[in-house]
């Protein structure tokens, strides 16, 4: 007796969304979640009446017809849709040599960049416009329509064929770094650093290290539809897809870890669980990472040697510094949400420490915060190597959060005088609570040097899905690598009907 016909492995956004698709194609799904919150990076926590993102806090098209966002389409599919509030500008970013207002208009956010470089902006220009050129033919093919096998082609031919032809002309940039492109049109070094500071926003590389599709994506999304914050923050989009799971019959289990996947015979045929409770399903998709996956999750006997550690040996993009806050809000009524300051211009964006993010979502959404006061989530890249529980660890962490402090008082001058609750997040809290290896957000597989591993693996019957298997460390991929395993998993004539 199987108990299901498909386990899922953790509830991130990648797990939630192949889950919930394939229970809306009538598949019985159960997803086991070591936590006892749903929503993997993107879950929220309260503390001390302030409700806290854990990780993304920038969205776009959640809630508009013609938005081209994942998480849009899966939400459309499963009945469900969220409350969301529009803002413009979408940031603010502050160099050492001024601060520019990030607009949803291109003419409007090239105006800003004209101020500090007017031959800049005319070639920002030139990198949005080519750009925005694979945008024209990326939206024509919805990511709900695709899948991971041939089986996409007669899909395309027979429902896309226009738009596959533009795909087909634009085929030089679909397989091209940012950087190339950005070579291609750009000289100024001011503009060229704006730039390589969007990629690494986005993927957690620079231009040369981001695919170019992925930077057209944003740059078409946020001109055409605008951004948004979820009323209520991640763990809305969190809990609407766990919504869509159970309306469609499948079922979350929280607090429910799963300690080993049971192979036989090269065949997946189930979970066995912490508490020695198995599971069995003929197909198991884990949302964890390629590391935790293979090295934890799996017997190293269960996977060709070769393989095993090559996938081990995939390159990890850096863990973060987190700095939660809960302020007093008084004075500070024209304050916007979205910030990122560079400290140093001599020194690369990607060193830890120098690009430090700020949200401040209660901006938008007051019931985030207590009365006369706000949330302030900020945070900065940092190695995993290094840290350990022992006698400096408080003060090692007081030490580090010291420049996202400096970020912030260039927002908030007295930001430490505000400050009623802080929380100081690590690369082992990051490991900790989300079960992540080194703290990770995934891949940092370079454009042109390295494919993604994928979702498929050797052994028959598991997939997996998530920030490791497609490019982009954001909320969008993590969703589309859950549709398209899902997809694959089911009949062409099944997607037709539901398209």
């Amino acid at each position: 007796m199987q108990d299901s016909d498909v386990i899922v492995i953790g509830s991130g956004i990648g797990g939630l969304s192949a889950a919930g698709l394939l229970a809306r194609y009538g598949k019985r799904v159960i997803v086991c979640e070591s936590h006892t919150i749903a929503g993997g990076a993107a879950h929220s926590f309260k503390r001390r009446g302030f409700e806290f993102d854990s990780g993304p806090s920038f969205y776009c098209g959640l809630n508009d017809a013609q938005s081209l966002n994942p998480v849009k389409q899966i939400l459309d599919v499963l009945g469900e849709s969220l409350q969301v509030i529009p803002y413009n500008p979408l940031g603010h970013y502050h160099f050492p040599e001024g601060s520019v207002a990030v607009y949803s208009n291109p003419e409007e956010y090239r105006q800003e960049v004209h101020k500090i470089t007017p031959q800049g902006a005319k070639e920002l220009q030139r990198f949005e416009e080519r750009l925005l050129g694979l945008y024209e033919a990326m939206k024509g093919i919805p990511t709900i329509a695709l899948r991971a096998d041939w089986q996409l082609l007669p899909i395309l031919l027979g429902r896309y064929l226009p738009s596959l032809a533009k795909m087909f002309f634009n085929l030089p940039i679909i397989q091209a770094s940012v950087g190339s492109v950005m070579d291609a049109t750009v000289k100024d070094p001011w503009v060229r650093r704006l730039i390589d500071l969007e990629c690494f926003l986005l993927s957690g590389l620079k231009a040369d290290g981001t695919i170019a599709p992925e930077v057209a994506f944003m740059l078409g999304e946020r001109s055409r539809v605008g951004v948004e914050y979820p009323l209520g923050g991640s763990k809305a989009i969190v809990n609407a897809l766990v919504r869509g799971l159970q309306r469609w019959g499948g079922e979350l289990r929280l607090g429910c870890h799963v300690e080993q996947i049971l192979v036989e015979s090269g065949k997946a045929v189930g979970v066995k669980l912490r508490t020695g409770e198995i599971f069995k399903a003929p197909i198991i998709i884990s949302n964890a990472t390629i590391w935790d996956t293979y090295k934890h999750l799996l017997r190293p006997e269960d996977l060709p040697p070769a393989y095993r550690q090559a996938a081990l040996d995939t390159p990890a993009v850096e863990s973060f510094m987190h700095l939660h806050l809960g302020i007093r809000a008084d004075g500070l009524e024209n304050l916007t949400g979205h910030h990122v300051v560079v400290h140093d211009s001599s020194q690369d964006i990607t060193t830890p420490g120098n690009t430090c993010m700020i949200s401040i979502p209660s901006v938008w959404d007051a019931t985030l915060a207590p009365e006369g006061h706000h949330v302030v989530h900020a945070y900065t890249l940092e190695p995993f190597a290094g840290w350990e529980r022992n006698d400096q660890y408080e003060q090692k962490k007081t030490e580090k959060a010291q420049s996202l402090y400096r970020a912030l008082e260039k927002i908030i001058p007295d930001i430490r005088q505000r400050v009623e609750l802080e929380l100081i997040g690590t690369p082992l809290t990051h490991a900790h609570y989300l079960r992540r290896y080194h703290g990770t957000y995934g891949p940092a597989i370079s454009a042109g040097k390295g494919m993604f591993p994928g979702s498929q693996t050797p052994i028959k019957g598991l997939y997996r899905v998530g920030d490791s298997t497609m490019p982009g460390i954001g909320v969008p991929a993590a969703a589309a690598s859950g549709i398209l395993r899902a997809n694959t998993l089911v009949s062409v004539s099944q997607m037709l009907e539901l398209l």
